[in-house]
């Protein structure tokens, strides 16, 4: 992305234009008076926010971006109006480097590659007769064919080399197809088509640029049941939305986004009417994604399925997802996460549940006006958890009720607004038929086992007036886990020496080298990879080569990193073990989060007298063998900070 596409997918033309501009809306636009020519009489001046551009069609006959209001409204050249904007959208300017010229021109030819492959789906859909059948199983499923049209749908051939034959016809090499996405290499040399036989779904950016594609089943003995496109310059599940190119004017017409599961499930409520649906396409829903719609709105409702949303498996974590019959993936519900990111986004997320066993095509299929009632109804995240806690329990039962109120009152502490706090307390103690009083003592008790596990903890606080910067303290270990992978990478990052000290530590231990898979954010993991490969090259200083192989975007990423950990301790000792504790406590959090998940497929399994239970025991018992390695590892390495205290 050049510098002036980030600085335009960052301002909003209809906040920017109004901050002069009195604008009200009229259909799928703005309608002001031209500041630019006298007129009282009638407005002229009109803001186009799907295609960021603005036009005057009074005295001036004038339009243009962002660029060209501030360039007519100042006076100022492009130059000038370049650095406010990015100034105003936090985008550093520097000229691009010959690889990002590079990196830029090769995604525009791999996004015509992609356009290519869809008019190439396009036609196998629509004339011939393999298409014809996966056509009707469109149509079937609800939709028109002009809905087909509008979302670009296709048909995958069942050919290892349609697609790589119809390209290299055209002069497309196979390595060029290979970096797009669209083939997969042969052990044995060549490549051959990584789609076939499947309905074809185009994936597009937030500006509606191909990204890649998203693959449906037609037999139902292939699998997997959905493929997408593989990771690609281009293609990023984690900061790629669905639909979002379709949805941008509808949500922000509506004040609300809904995420959806399925690319079926947006296609039926685009088709409905309801344009405001994106997916995040099975993966985990990242707070890139959410702050990639709270462009449009603040309002977010996550539209899940009975399972999903909590029912019994929320009783065992919080955290949940399931094997979706008819996605490629899961959908995690994870409580105290969103209410997080509403904390950060200053968002409003919300929670409604589908009707079991149906999904929202099928909901929007049967009944539209019931599919506008659930969004409607949808409930704050902490409601949702206590009523979903609460649903089929015997509430007369202390035990029960003590339960829920130690699932629920954590997340009310975690909510920063006083005044929500209070409201969900009152509606946790009427909801359990107990006084505030005795959830206030349940609160307070909490939070002296907390302190009193603060008190007894190894490491020591700083004495007042004293800096131990980058040298992790015992909140840190309790923080985020996105601030924890912030906090390592930028400590190695200014020190990309100790990755050498790092992993021998860890194989001290009996644990593997540190690697990406310890970091969940895709952001940071393209930085450990990079950092990876800095030590391992001779051509440049490791931090260079880190900054050199970084996009624009991913520069503002670093900048932050390096800024949290601007001065290092002088000690290399604690600066080696405070990396190290904050990599082990993040491998302590995936091993429980899995150790969570075996504990209830172990249990389901039991209760169905399923085999597979001894499977997950012997998984468990291999988790907790780890878990135990990482706890004397983390014991030592706490000591070593204390003593070096």
């Amino acid at each position: 992305m050049s510098t002036i596409d980030e600085v335009k997918s960052r301002i909003d033309i209809v906040d920017l234009v109004s901050q002069t501009v009195q604008l009200r809306r009229s259909g799928k636009s703005y309608l002001g008076f031209c500041p630019f020519h006298s007129n009282t009489r009638t407005p002229a001046f009109v803001v186009f926010p799907e295609s960021g551009t603005w036009r005057c069609f009074g005295q001036c006959n004038e339009g243009g971006d962002i660029f060209s209001f501030v360039m007519k409204k100042e006076g100022w050249d492009f130059a000038e109006a370049l650095r406010f904007l990015a100034d105003k959208a936090g985008v550093e300017l520097k000229p691009p480097t010959p690889q990002e010229q590079a990196a830029q021109e090769e995604h525009e030819n791999l996004r015509q590659i992609l356009e290519d492959a869809v008019i190439f789906f396009r036609h196998q859909l629509l004339n011939t007769p393999q298409g014809q059948a996966a056509r009707q199983y469109l149509l079937g499923r609800g939709l028109r064919d002009e809905t087909l049209e509008a979302f670009g749908l296709g048909y995958a051939p069942q050919s290892w080399e349609a697609l790589t034959s119809y390209f290299t016809s055209k002069g497309i090499a196979p390595r060029e197809l290979l970096e797009a996405g669209l083939v997969s290499e042969r052990e044995s040399g060549g490549v051959y088509d990584r789609f076939r036989h499947r309905v074809m779904f185009p994936i597009r950016d937030e500006r509606g640029r191909m990204a890649g594609f998203g693959a449906r089943i037609l037999n139902p003995e292939d699998m997997p049941k959905f493929l997408n496109s593989p990771q690609t310059a281009l293609f990023d599940k984690g900061r790629l939305l669905y639909g979002l190119d379709r949805a941008r004017r509808a949500i922000r017409a509506a004040d609300q986004a809904v995420i959806v599961e399925g690319y079926l499930d947006v296609i039926a409520l685009h088709q409905a009417g309801y344009e405001n649906a994106v997916s995040p396409m099975g993966t985990a829903l990242t707070e890139h994604h959410l702050r990639l719609l709270k462009r449009f709105s603040q309002r977010i409702v996550l539209a899940l399925d009975p399972d999903a949303a909590g029912d019994q498996a929320t009783l065992r974590g919080l955290e949940v997802a399931r094997q979706a019959m008819d996605r490629e993936a899961e959908l995690s519900f994870d409580a105290r996460g969103l209410l997080a990111q509403e904390a950060r986004l200053q968002a409003d997320i919300r929670v409604t549940t589908l009707p079991p066993g149906m999904d929202p095509d099928e909901v929007v299929n049967r009944d539209a006006a019931e599919w506008q009632r659930l969004v409607a109804e949808a409930r704050p995240v902490v409601i949702h958890v206590m009523e979903t806690l609460a649903t089929g329990k015997n509430l007369d039962d202390p035990k029960v009720k003590s339960e829920i109120a130690a699932q629920v009152l954590p997340l009310i502490a975690d909510v920063p607004n006083p005044i929500e706090r209070d409201t969900y307390r009152q509606r946790l103690a009427r909801l359990l038929r107990v006084s505030e009083d005795s959830l206030f003592a349940a609160t307070r008790s909490t939070r002296a086992g907390r302190s009193g596990s603060r008190a007894r903890s190894p490491v020591s606080a700083p004495r007042q007036g004293e800096k131990r910067t980058a040298v992790a303290q015992p909140g840190l270990l309790t923080s985020s886990t996105y601030a924890v992978e912030a906090h390592a990478l930028g400590v190695l990052m200014r020190r990309p020496d100790l990755l050498y000290r790092v992993n021998r530590a860890l194989h001290e231990h009996g644990l593997s080298s540190l690697s990406a898979d310890d970091f969940q954010h895709v952001d940071h993991q393209a930085i450990i990879r990079l950092l990876s490969q800095s030590v391992d090259q001779d051509n440049a200083e490791p931090l260079n080569y880190v900054l050199n192989g970084l996009s624009l975007p991913m520069m503002e990423i670093a900048d932050s990193l390096l800024a949290h950990t601007e001065r290092l301790d002088p000690s290399d000792e604690r600066v080696l073990a405070d990396v190290l504790r904050a990599i082990l406590d993040l491998r302590q959090r995936a091993v429980r989060q899995s150790m969570e998940y075996l504990r209830f497929l172990m249990e389901d399994a039991q209760e169905q007298g399923d085999l597979k239970a001894t499977q997950y025991r012997q998984t468990m018992v291999q988790h907790t063998l780890i878990m135990q390695r990482l706890n004397k590892a983390m014991g030592y390495y706490t000591s070593r900070v204390v003593r070096a205290s």
